[in-house]
């Protein structure tokens, strides 16, 4: 199984981006094939709303999201080529990072061959906070786009209490995203 991971912290050795390394080690252990994109920092503007992609493409717009007329297709040929993708996020007052929220608007464009893939999905996000309640709004937004875009959730980790490397670091979550990577058996 070919598996994108597309990562949204600034923080290139931050909390989620750990869990996110684990998750790659056990998928790569059962056999799959896994891509990183590091949406802190590709040049993706943000979606315009104009609708010239007519939510089938192509974009207005000219970026590393990619174009028919691209050499290496970007983001979208990536996305598209993929039977999974992981949504790795520190959690910004309640919700995903903008950089990881700035790629997945300008799916719009694709839509369409993105819900026909019917691919697999899964969050990883860590917060500082620990309270019950601290990732409804997070988990609620991904919900809506498994959803929307046909996803077959593979599951969600989220780290309560993971607010710097060395609380991440002696976490269950750091064997939670091994063990869910782990579990995506190659087909």
């Amino acid at each position: 199984m070919k598996i994108v991971v597309l990562t949204g912290s600034p923080q290139k050795h931050g909390s989620s981006n750990m869990l996110a390394e684990q998750f790659i080690k056990g998928a790569t252990e059962a056999g799959n094939s896994v891509s990183v994109i590091d949406a802190a920092r590709v040049n993706v503007r943000p979606c315009t709303g104009c609708v010239r992609c007519g939510y089938g493409g192509p974009c207005a717009q000219k970026d590393d999201m990619g174009s028919e007329n691209s050499v290496s297709g970007g983001i979208k040929a990536e996305v598209l080529g993929a039977d999974m993708i992981v949504f790795v996020t520190p959690l910004y007052y309640y919700g995903m990072s903008a950089q990881l929220k700035t790629v997945i608007d300008r799916f719009c464009a694709f839509n369409g061959e993105i819900q026909r893939k019917r691919m697999k999905s899964a969050l990883i996000s860590v917060a500082w906070n620990a309270d019950g309640w601290t990732f409804d709004a997070l988990a609620a937004h991904y919900q809506t786009l498994v959803r929307y875009l046909n996803f077959q959730d593979a599951g969600m980790i989220l780290g309560r209490g993971c607010g710097t490397p060395s609380m991440t670091a002696r976490s269950r979550y750091m064997s939670e995203a091994y063990e869910l990577g782990k579990s995506l058996k190659n087909r």
